[in-house]
């Protein structure tokens, strides 16, 4: 996702989001660590995609 779609969100449905994107990254961390995860590169764009939602739950909850 991009920043301008999470800074339409409201601030309850940012933390659903966080919630299940972190849901999301510890499952594909787990694969990884078997040894059946096929596509590396979703794990770097969720980690990114969580680092922008929280940066932007950050700006809202401070203002």
């Amino acid at each position: 996702m991009k920043v301008g779609e999470f800074r339409d969100l409201k601030v309850e449905e940012l933390r659903d989001r966080e919630r299940d994107l972190d849901d999301q990254l510890f499952r594909l961390r787990i694969q990884k660590s078997m040894g059946a995860l096929e596509a590396a590169h979703k794990l770097k764009a969720l980690r990114r995609d969580l680092a922008r939602l929280k940066t932007v739950l950050r700006e809202k909850e401070t203002v």
